[in-house]
């Protein structure tokens, strides 16, 4: 069972917990916590302490991918009217838009959805279809206009100082490198479920009765863009070959 928020976890524990955390404010523009992991067991008091710390200027990001009612949950179960970015690429799958309106209705999100000034149509015109092709420069312009731009614009116009995201160290070689607590274009970035196991989150989304993305149950182990998003096959040797035809691993809005 996961401890963070289960029966045996009182809220005096978690209050205990926490104000641990929340004693470490920022200090020479780097926000510091205690040396710790995120864990199941301290993930609730992370968002707290970063709530405590960052206030009104706290986000935090969602892509409705198949683990995202995690962290979707976690975080408003401590900051029910979080600002939640969505940047939508127009190129998502159906079950996608279907599986976020379900998240956003359940746990009455506070959703902001940013999208880029180009629509698909009008990009195609001006540069094609970037994503079908095997260059990872295309693969990368595609990235810039339809994920990037428009998250970078969103943290700008919500005024952020702090962001929450559900990354995990296991997903990318990338994510391996990342600290609990980082910064990124001179915001601060907490990834309060970095070191959870895959048996962590299974055992929250059943701990809670929450959904995967329903793209699970037909292989998906991650799932972003309709056109460049497979289930896994057994000759793959890493998840991520099954985004970006196993040409890279990031979109981008996570790498500084």
């Amino acid at each position: 069972m996961i401890a963070t928020l289960a029966p045996s976890t009182s809220t005096e524990q978690l209050a205990t917990l926490a104000q641990g955390f929340r004693s470490f404010a920022p200090l020479s523009g780097q926000a510091k916590l205690p040396a710790t992991e995120a864990t199941p067991q301290t993930s609730a008091a992370i968002v707290a302490w970063a709530a405590d710390t960052f206030g009104p200027g706290l986000v935090m990001s969602t892509s409705f991918g198949i683990q995202a009612a995690v962290m979707l949950h976690l975080v408003t179960q401590a900051v029910p009217d979080m600002p939640v970015i969505w940047v939508d690429t127009g190129y998502l799958p159906e079950e996608t838009y279907r599986f976020a309106s379900e998240l956003t209705q359940r746990l009455d999100l506070n959703l902001r959805v940013y999208q880029s000034p180009l629509s698909p149509a009008r990009m195609e015109a001006l540069h094609g279809r970037l994503w079908d092709t095997d260059s990872v420069q295309a693969l990368n312009q595609y990235d810039q206009i339809r994920k990037v731009e428009p998250m970078q614009r969103a943290l700008r116009e919500l005024g952020a100082t702090a962001w929450l995201a559900g990354l995990r160290s296991q997903q990318t070689d990338h994510r391996k490198t990342l600290d609990l607590v980082g910064q990124q274009h001179g915001i601060h970035k907490i990834l309060p479920i970095l070191h959870w196991t895959s048996k962590d989150i299974y055992d929250y989304l059943q701990a809670h009765d929450l959904p995967y993305h329903p793209f699970f149950d037909q292989g998906y182990v991650t799932v972003g863009d309709w056109h460049s998003s497979r289930p896994l096959m057994a000759s793959d040797l890493d998840e991520r070959d099954t985004r970006f035809h196993g040409l890279k691993q990031e979109c981008g809005i996570h790498i500084a």
